[in-house]
């Protein structure tokens, strides 16, 4: 795993070198410098637009994407003392969300779709009843589901006439978030490390290239797909007039497969749950996929020297997602930290019961076409109440998790979480009291750019591996200890499984 310029001149002239991460999240893009001990140094961050034009459609503004991501890289850099300062780049990224940009050009052709979006669900179902999904989980560990890429490059190309006609010259490229960037960074370099690959539905787990049998079944030319690298090394370098030097890009990864090791997963059996805009559970369960009967997904975690790891995860859509709709949407909290406090205000949820599947539910159900849900509502009904029950259904969703896991034969002895939800004591403590199991939060609870950093460090060569590198760069933990009585977690879990039976 050799770097581009991280060489004994370059380690001579700097005394500290710092790492770069791209941190492409679903509701904003941020960059952050970290020392190589893993402290943050600065954060420069760009919320982004969110476009809603039906029902079960979510877009982004890939070029929105690219020129935010360049602001704060700069803002960064400058910070640092300039480019030499900083050893190496690593991106993480938002999964599933495909860019159609046309190659020469470096333009894109249309709208991003969101990895929430579920405009092909239709499609999926199809294809379900067609009899496809044995062998398509078999191959991929995925599901039949608009979640994930390919029908998403489908619909492009049928929907959209600019994409369909760079196709027709061979000029469309389709990626990624990170695939996309990658691109623009470099200025010309079309490539997707194996994780966020894993994610289309176009690549076999075990497989090192696309899928000419899969490509053909979902209608995508296997010619504008990106080349599948690995998740650290030399995998590129900046373009030298972006930021006055050719900083080596050494670590990428999808925000899931990052916060695995940001959070120090490294061995099987080791698993964490990321609160973000979804939540996503991911067990590392070593060199062999496990193949799930509870579906859960499986998928590639990371390949490093061609070698790969694979992880069982169950997705969540809607968390962080679900307090920015009850502050946005319905003005119930003015901040998303007030949550905390309401929760707490009252002794118990009131009798509501909140199934958030604003945009479907996901793992284990997978039941895209069902809409969210409030029940139990009264007179005595107070906003508190709402926003208890809403940051109850973490909880819920998680236990889900756990109940799939288990029939798997992954089930918990205890639960790393983090993300930017995870930093709610009251959620954290729910989730454990729920659960019954003990969970640990980083005090450093971004651990998606954590991890991204820990693979660019490895890439670089500032440490040998990511073992030696979460050694190093991992800080302090807290606890949580399951505290809630036994009658208590029996009603919660029956009104739940009540509420879900309702819609």
């Amino acid at each position: 795993m050799g770097a581009i310029w991280a060489s004994r001149e370059y380690y001579a002239k700097v005394s500290e070198p710092l790492l770069l991460v791209l941190d492409e999240g679903t509701t904003s893009t941020r960059a952050m410098l970290f020392a190589p001990a893993g402290e943050l140094r600065g954060v420069a961050q760009e919320e982004l637009t969110q476009f809603y034009p039906r029902p079960g459609w979510v877009e982004h503004d890939a070029a929105e994407i690219w020129q935010h991501t360049l602001k704060c890289a700069r803002a960064m850099v400058e910070q640092a003392g300039g480019a030499e300062r900083i050893a190496a780049i690593g991106i993480s990224n938002q999964r599933e969300t495909v860019v159609a940009w046309d190659r020469t050009t470096g333009e894109p052709l249309a709208r991003a779709i969101v990895w929430q979006d579920r405009r092909t669900a239709d499609v999926c179902a199809t294809l379900r009843e067609a009899g496809h999904e044995p062998a398509v989980q078999e191959a991929t560990g995925l599901l039949l589901d608009p979640y994930f890429s390919a029908t998403k490059m489908r619909w492009l190309l049928e929907n959209e006439p600019a994409v369909a006609a760079a196709a027709e010259t061979g000029r469309v490229a389709f990626g990624t978030i990170e695939s996309w960037l990658l691109f623009k960074l470099t200025g010309g370099l079309h490539a997707s490390d194996a994780g966020n690959a894993s994610r289309t539905l176009l690549l076999p787990l075990t497989g090192a290239h696309w899928d000419e049998g899969l490509c053909n079944l979902f209608g995508v030319p296997r010619s504008a797909l990106p080349e599948i690298i690995d998740n650290a090394g030399t995998l590129g370098a900046i373009a030298p007039d972006l930021f006055g030097r050719a900083i080596p890009i050494c670590g990428v990864a999808g925000d899931q497969q990052a916060a695995v090791i940001g959070q120090g997963c490294l061995a099987p059996g080791e698993c964490k749950a990321t609160y973000g805009t979804g939540a996503f559970l991911l067990a590392h369960c070593g060199e062999a996929p496990i193949r799930s009967g509870n579906r859960l997904l499986t998928t590639v975690l990371h390949q490093l020297s061609g070698r790969r790891a694979y992880a069982l995860e169950g997705s969540v859509f809607v968390a962080g997602s679900l307090m920015q709709w009850l502050r946005d949407s319905l003005g119930i909290v003015r901040t998303a930290a007030e949550s905390e406090s309401l929760a707490s205000s009252v002794q118990d949820n009131g009798g509501v019961v909140v199934i958030p599947a604003l945009s479907g539910l996901g793992a284990p159900h997978w039941r895209p076409e069902t809409r969210g849900l409030i029940s139990g509502l009264s007179f005595s009904t107070s906003a508190a109440h709402i926003v208890r029950a809403a940051l109850e259904s973490m909880a819920h969703q998680t236990q889900d998790l756990a109940d799939a896991f288990a029939a798997d034969g992954a089930a918990w002895n205890r639960l790393r979480i983090d993300g930017a939800m995870a930093a709610n004591d009251w959620m954290a403590q729910d989730i454990a009291n729920l659960t019954g199991l003990p969970v640990q939060r980083p005090d450093f609870v971004e651990t998606t750019a954590l991890g991204a950093a820990m693979l660019a460090a490895v890439g670089a060569g500032l440490y040998p591996s990511l073992s030696d590198a979460a050694a190093a760069m991992i800080g302090s933990q807290r606890r949580f200890e399951p505290l809630m009585p036994a009658d208590e977690r029996e009603r919660r879990l029956a009104c739940w499984k009540a509420a879900l039976a309702a819609i």
